[in-house]
């Protein structure tokens, strides 16, 4: 799979995903870094085909108005540790990356992971 990973989230998580076998990028990995606009990582996401990963509210109202970006990725767990992060979606990898299969929107939380087409 393919990833964008938002400034919110730390850099080592698209590090980490493409340890994993996957294609992710950060923020900071494109030209305006973390000053990127939430429509450019949209724009970017859409050509390369990638899926946003964010804890970003914003990305969801945007999608739920206009269906952009293509591919959601939303973490909601709150104030959260690195280490606890990285543990939480190293347990929830493989069921993310089957649901994107077929969904547009997976919002992963502590506690669960919801699939929403």
């Amino acid at each position: 799979m393919r990833f964008l990973v938002d400034a919110q989230l730390p850099r080592r998580l698209a590090v980490w995903l493409c340890e994993q076998g996957h294609d992710a990028i950060h923020t900071m990995d494109l030209p305006a870094r973390n000053a990127t606009s939430d429509a450019e990582v949209i724009n970017c996401a859409e050509r390369d085909q990638r899926i946003v990963v964010t804890k970003d509210a914003d990305f969801v109202e945007s999608f739920l108005v206009s269906g952009r970006p293509p591919l959601l990725w939303l973490i909601s767990t709150g104030n959260i540790g690195n280490s606890e992060l990285e543990s939480l979606i190293r347990a929830n990898l493989p069921a993310l990356v089957g649901a994107f299969h077929t969904a547009r929107f997976v919002e992963l939380s502590r506690d669960v992971m919801t699939v929403r087409e």
